[in-house]
């Protein structure tokens, strides 16, 4: 579907604002997919994205700050996360033994076997909403990272 109908609306200041707008509109667009398939397995895509850098890790353990420097949402609340993933046994907590001040995280069994099933169902989704070839992708990343080179 094109911005405009889904924006209802043909005004855009030039081609880089309506960029901009269809890339917040398509980040948005596909969070929803996720987060509606994800909760077939009963977490949230924060929760997804702190299981799987925690998996990148695995049979590692990361603490709080490694963890949030990785999210894909830097704005996102880490701790509470971890809170809720260890409420649903999916994640263990346990005292760094280097740094006993420092809290330290890795996935449980019922974590590594909650993550397969939502990496098999994002998969799918990822499948069959995204649109575009491998190489059309590979363009897109390209053309999105030299966006965000600007800095």
């Amino acid at each position: 579907m094109k911005l405009e109908d889904v924006l209802k609306t043909t005004r855009f200041n030039d081609e880089k604002h309506k960029a901009g707008l269809n890339i917040l509109y398509t980040a948005y667009w596909m969070k929803s997919n996720f987060s509606t398939v994800l909760k077939e397995t009963g977490i949230s895509s924060e929760q997804f994205n702190v299981m799987r850098i925690l998996k990148g890790k695995h049979p590692e353990q990361m603490c709080v700050k490694d963890i949030a420097s990785r999210m894909i949402e830097k704005n996102s609340n880490v701790p509470r996360i971890v809170d809720k993933l260890v409420l649903k046994k999916l994640v263990k907590r346990s005292t760094s033994k280097q740094d006993k001040r420092e809290t330290i995280m890795a996935l449980t069994e019922k974590g590594l076997q909650t993550l397969d099933k939502a990496n098999k169902i994002m998969d799918e989704i990822s499948a069959n909403i995204i649109g575009i070839s491998n190489e059309e992708a590979k363009l897109l990343n390209e053309l999105i990272e030299k966006m965000r080179n600007t800095d």
